[in-house]
This record gives C-alpha cells, sequence and structure tokens, in this order.
C-alpha cells in the first residue's frame, strides 16, 4: 500500500503542473459578488438557451414525438446504421447516468443548498435542445464504412459539415482536436473516476476486509467486465446496455420513490425549499446568483450537453433520417438530470439535509449513501448495485466514444482497435486500484474542454439542423 501511495504520488507532481494550467484555463471564472461564474459552464447554458430558443422549444414540443420514435413507431430496419434507435438511446444514457448522478447532486445541495435543484433541472431542459442538434449533425454527418459499420461524433460533423459551410482548414482543426482531447479524456470521467468511486461504494458496504486491503481485485473484475463486452464493439454494448440501462434506472428510481414515500410527509416542504432556495436564498454558496451556478454546473457536468459525447453513440441508430435522432436524444438529459438527479435530491432534501450540512464534512456519494440509510438501514445494498452498474455502464459506453476518437485521429484497423480497448481497460484496473489525482483531474478538464470546438461548429452549422427539421416528415 505504502508502495502504491509512493507511485502515486510521483506521478501527480510530474503531471501536476500540466493539469493546474489546463484546469485553470478551462475552468477560468469570473467573480460576481461573492460568487464566482465559470465561462465553460456559461458557455454551455448559453448553448441550450440559443438552440432552445433558435429551434423554437423543441424540447418541449418534440417531446412526445421523441417517445413515439423510440417506442418503435417509425422504425426501418433496412436503414442505415447498427443499432436501433432506443438501443441507441440507452447506450448515450448509460454515458451519462454515472456516480455523478448521486454523489454529484450531493455536492451541490451540500454547498448550494435544496435552491440548486431547481436551476439543475432548468439546466437539464435547456441541455435537452442543444443535444437534438448535436445528435440530429452527428447522424447526418456520420461516415458509413462497406461492411455495414459507421463511425459519427463532433469530430466527423466538425469537419464534414464545416467544409459544407466553407470551413474546410476549420472543420479539420476543430475535428483533430475534439478526438485528441477525447482520447485522453475519457480515461477520466468515463474511466478512472467511476471504477474509484465504484470501488469505493463496494468497499464501503460490503466492509469486507479483504477488498478493503486489496482493491485491486475490484479493479480488475471490473476491468475483465468491462473489456467483455467492448470487444464485440457497438452491438454487443448496445445489447448489453439495452438490458442494463432500464434495469438499473429502475432499481435506483423505486429505491429513491421508497424513500421519499416513507417521508412524504416531508415532501411538500422539500419542494417548497427547493423554489425558496432558487430565488431567496440568504448565505449560500454566494446568494441566489451562486445557487444558479451551481446547480447549472452540476447540471452541465452530469448530462454531458454541449460535449458533443452522445452523438457518437447516436450516429449508430437505424435512421434514414438524421432529425428522427434528434428527437430521439431530446430524452437524454431528460432521464438523466430531469428525473434521476431530481430524486436524488429529493431523497437527501427530506431525509438528511440542513443548512449546516456543507459544514461536517461529508459530502458525494457518502452522503447519499447516508440519506438513503437514515431512513431503511439496507437500502445502502440496492444503492451500492445501482451505483455499481452506473459505474459499469458509464465506462462501456466511454470506452466506444473513445475508441471512436482514437480511430478518427490514426485510421481504422484491428490492432488500433484491439490496442485502444486494452488500453481503456487498464485504466479501469488503475483507477480503482490507486489514486492518481492529477491525471483524473487532466483527463477531466479535456472532457470540457471539448465543448469549446464543439459548441463552436454547433453555432456555425446551427442553419443546417434548422434546415432538415423544416424538411423533416416523419
Amino acid at each position: 500500500m505504502a508502495e502504491a501511495r509512493g507511485i502515486d504520488a510521483l506521478i501527480d507532481s510530474a503531471v501536476a503542473p500540466l493539469t493546474e494550467f489546463v484546469w485553470d484555463f478551462i475552468f477560468f471564472s469570473i467573480r460576481l459578488g461573492d460568487a464566482e461564474l465559470p465561462l465553460i459552464v456559461l458557455w454551455l447554458v448559453f448553448g441550450g438557451l440559443f438552440f432552445t430558443i433558435y429551434f423554437r422549444f423543441i424540447n418541449v414540443r418534440g417531446f412526445m414525438h421523441a417517445i413515439r420514435i423510440v417506442s418503435g413507431r417509425y422504425r426501418k430496419p433496412s436503414a442505415p446504421g447498427e443499432i436501433s434507435q432506443f438501443q441507441a438511446l440507452t447506450t448515450a444514457v448509460s454515458g451519462t447516468v454515472g456516480i455523478g448522478n448521486i454523489a454529484g447532486v450531493a455536492v451541490a445541495i451540500s454547498v448550494g443548498g435544496p435552491g440548486a435543484t431547481f436551476w439543475l433541472i432548468v439546466a437539464g431542459l435547456l441541455g435537452m435542445s442543444t443535444k437534438f442538434a448535436e445528435c440530429t449533425l452527428g447522424v447526418l454527418y456520420r461516415r458509413e464504412h462497406p461492411d455495414g459499420s459507421v463511425s459519427g461524433g463532433p469530430m466527423y460533423y466538425l469537419q464534414r459539415g464545416l467544409e459544407e459551410r466553407q470551413w474546410p482548414r476549420l472543420g479539420r482543426a476543430l475535428g483533430i482536436f475534439y478526438a485528441a482531447s477525447m482520447v485522453i479524456g475519457c480515461l477520466g470521467i468515463g474511466n478512472m473516476f467511476q471504477s474509484n468511486q465504484a470501488a469505493a461504494i463496494i468497499t464501503q458496504v460490503s466492509g469486507n476486509a479483504f477488498l478493503i486491503e486489496n482493491v485491486w481485485v475490484i479493479g480488475l473484475v471490473m476491468a475483465v467486465l468491462v473489456g467483455v463486452v467492448i470487444i464485440g464493439g457497438i452491438k454487443s454494448i448496445a445489447n448489453t446496455t439495452v438490458r442494463l440501462v432500464p434495469s438499473m434506472a429502475v432499481l435506483y428510481v423505486i429505491s429513491a420513490i421508497v424513500i421519499i414515500a416513507i417521508n412524504f410527509d416531508k415532501v411538500p416542504g422539500a419542494i417548497s425549499a427547493i423554489f425558496v432556495g432558487a430565488f431567496a436564498p440568504e448565505g449560500i454558496a454566494g446568494g441566489m446568483l451562486g445557487v444558479v451556478i451551481l446547480g447549472f454546473r452540476r447540471a452541465v457536468f452530469s448530462n454531458e450537453a454541449g460535449l458533443g459525447s452522445a452523438a457518437i453513440a447516436h450516429s449508430t441508430a437505424q435512421t434514414d433520417q438524421p432529425v428522427s435522432e434528434g428527437y430521439v436524444a431530446l430524452l437524454e438529459p431528460f432521464i438523466d438530470t430531469v428525473v434521476i438527479c431530481t430524486l436524488t435530491a429529493l431523497v437527501i432534501i427530506t431525509t438528511i439535509y440542513e443548512p449546516s450540512l456543507s459544514a461536517g464534512g461529508v459530502s458525494g456519494i457518502e452522503l447519499t449513501t447516508r440519506a438513503f440509510t437514515s431512513t431503511i438501514g439496507w437500502s445502502s445494498i440496492p444503492l451500492a448495485i445501482a451505483a455499481s452498474l452506473f459505474a459499469f455502464s458509464t465506462m462501456i459506453a466511454w470506452a466506444y466514444y473513445g475508441l471512436k476518437a482514437f480511430t478518427y485521429l490514426a485510421g481504422d484497423g484491428r490492432w488500433q482497435d484491439i490496442g485502444f480497448k486494452v488500453f481503456f481497460c487498464f485504466f479501469v484496473f488503475v483507477g480503482a486500484s490507486v489514486n492518481l489525482a492529477a491525471v483524473i483531474d487532466l483527463s477531466d478538464a479535456l472532457v470540457f474542454v471539448v465543448a469549446i470546438p464543439n459548441l463552436l461548429g454547433l453555432y456555425l452549422m446551427a442553419p443546417i439542423v434548422k434546415r432538415e427539421l423544416e424538411n423533416y416528415v416523419p
């Protein structure tokens, strides 16, 4: 153990200067009163607001149509693509529904109070419009291979879409920048962070002395399981997520609803606290502005709207109408943020929340676990299972995202495919076994840096998306 900590410290000290530089650049903030506004959050939220207005509230008026598409009403088995639109949705949802839905919401509430929940929901609703634009372009500019497989995502629509708009050099440069950042970035938020937090909750709930002393065993098991799934490509991933995502979501949702139902007498007060705290907090996280920023920040970090990652999965959907997949993508932030994150918030607020909570030094997944167990002592077990499934599903989705970014740079080929998957699984093992804080921080920062070229491209190609929407016939 001491040797592992020594390796951690050595690697962290080597990477820390670069990490600090990238982190400060990406999360550069301007001070507004007592609150700090990270410009990357403003960039992401403004994108959601812009696309919501530009597409005439597609997030609201397109919701029921999205459900009809996912139900298979308009399915065309002969359409190009590798997986069904429902499978594409579950794969993308598996990439966003992760530990952050459990731990991140707890952080927001412990620091910003119940009011942060309101702005988290607002940001999730706005993010639906951004996902619509991303995934429409993902299908429109995807690359179809002779064997029927496809490759798509921001690197492809940035290159091909901006070439269509007469900016070929800009498109190619942004595509390369996006792909390179995603290759490194996928190792953090979609890999090491997930395996690390899953290992933490498994050891915490089980209390097994062997696992506590040998966390690498958990990492090894997760790495093998991830490898078994991703070796078969997107079809194997989709076949897994189409079963896993509904199961884990139902498990978590039912567990949360049971806790909320037991504390039903506190629900009216919790809802009141959310609305009052959203507009009139006193001395929490820099006042109202601070709570708004905190809620928006947690939402955009949770549902990844504006990062373009989900478009990589949605690009594989079987459809000959790009806009139809844009509609399907509307459901993703709704499930991730409006439903799951809100339930997490209500569990915490109706059980253990009090204004002095942030001073207690307990936050993240430990806080959510305490909220569940405060009502039902054994509820930490289904929570641990759900959290582990969340982490696993996120890792297999992000393995595909990273692979497509890598092959965009290195070219398609058997050895490129196998090499990246082995590389990814190794870091699943590393993430659970050691605590490379600086490496994880660096990769997380690089995930969010992709929002800069992605949103820039979305703004420039917004007229193309609008044209497709206007010409769309179900």
